[in-house]
């Protein structure tokens, strides 16, 4: 659930100090047209409408039968129930390839394997490094296209959001017997010795997207994070500072009660066997609010082995079906609002809608990395 934490966008680039080997068989670029018309070419198709139809592309990915995928693992926001989805569905074999690796790591693994069967068809990466690397890109508009927001998507559909984590309070339940309403009440006694985070700020992007939300909750802007510093320093004087690195193991023994995280990494925790055969009731709130955002871009690999199936992919991605699994996986999609009006969305997994929201740019990234490098060990260590 958090093994691809340095992944987050925007913050993820600045606020760390911070191959493949897939079974699949190569398929064409040329999608055939069971209608019997003309050849859709799949590598530079840019809609379902390219291909004449969604059968014809269906079964120019059929024909590929593989999609080969990067830095995707099935316990991250509930990827595991697309990829059933997926496979039950198209009868396509998906191949998994560096679970853990960043998204600069998959666009190095796509340049390094070009021309190759085992290059990576698709990508799932952080904003930074989406909008610097469109090159390696091709555009395309699945069906839900104008679903997603326009400051969520690149115009010609090189990039555009799959989904996003908001930062989130966990708490076990059991040990915390009401839940925070403001970031005031993490300072109050009964969080003695609790509040953690998911890695240092300076070298992990869940910990540096916590401190942002912080600095958020307590009147500050993206463009300093002072406030959210200042906010950890009254955390540690307080009595209230827990050093320990967030982990499930930690929650799990009890060792780190209250976590600032991922809402999709708070929801893996909470439905984890492990934590909860621990005797941890784990839940977790988005406080009221202006709340941070980490996007999460999907876009296809120009070069891809397999580009019918890429195409394939991302139109599962935007279907209802796979919004909701994200949803169900703590992740909130990119179509909710539209699917909220619609009548499509799952009801019961919706957390409800965030006040505000705020991402930051790159360079509000580069300068928080920069004054969390500086000022993070002496304020709270």
């Amino acid at each position: 659930m958090t093994k691809k934490r340095a992944r987050v966008a925007g913050l993820a680039a600045a606020a760390t100090a911070v191959v493949l080997s897939l079974a699949a068989c190569s398929g064409g670029a040329n999608a055939a047209d069971p209608s019997g018309g003309a050849a859709a070419d799949a590598a530079t198709a840019t809609s379902v409408k390219d291909f004449g139809s969604m059968d014809a592309l269906v079964a120019a990915a059929k024909k590929e039968g593989n999609l080969n995928i990067i830095a995707t693992p099935g316990d991250w926001a509930n990827y595991q129930q697309i990829f059933d989805g997926f496979t039950k569905k198209y009868g396509i074999t998906i191949n998994p390839s560096q679970d853990s690796a960043s998204s600069q790591e998959e666009i190095d693994a796509a340049k390094k394997l070009k021309g190759q069967d085992t290059a990576p068809d698709t990508f799932d990466i952080g904003s930074s490094v989406a909008v610097a690397n469109t090159q390696y890109f091709a555009p395309y508009k699945p069906t839900g296209w104008d679903d997603i927001p326009a400051d969520q998507k690149e115009s010609t559909g090189l990039w555009k959001v799959g989904y996003y984590g908001v930062m989130a309070v966990g708490y076990d339940a059991n040990k915390i017997k009401t839940a925070p309403k403001t970031f005031s009440d993490l300072l109050k006694p009964e969080f003695k010795g609790a509040v953690a985070l998911n890695g240092n700020p300076t070298q992990a992007a869940a910990a540096a997207g916590a401190v942002a939300y912080a600095d958020l909750q307590n009147n500050g802007t993206l463009d300093d994070l002072t406030p959210g510093i200042d906010w950890f320093s009254k955390l540690k004087a307080a009595g209230n500072w827990n050093a320990a690195d967030g982990k499930p193991n930690t929650i799990a023994s009890g060792e780190t009660p209250v976590l600032l995280d991922w809402s999709f990494n708070q929801k893996g925790y909470s439905t984890s066997d492990t934590i909860k055969g621990g005797g941890v009731n784990w839940k977790y709130v988005v406080l009221p609010g202006t709340a941070y955002v980490g996007y999460y871009n999907q876009a296809i690999n120009k070069d891809a082995p397999h580009p019918a199936a890429a195409r394939l992919w991302e139109e599962y991605l935007y279907s209802d079906d796979a919004q909701n699994a994200w949803l169900k996986g703590g992740a909130y999609p990119a179509r909710v609002d539209a699917m909220e009006k619609a009548g499509t969305l799952d009801t019961a997994e919706f957390p409800g809608k965030l006040d505000k929201t705020a991402v930051m740019t790159d360079k509000q990234a580069t300068d928080a990395g920069t004054l969390l490098n500086a000022k993070w060990a002496n304020a709270v260590g």
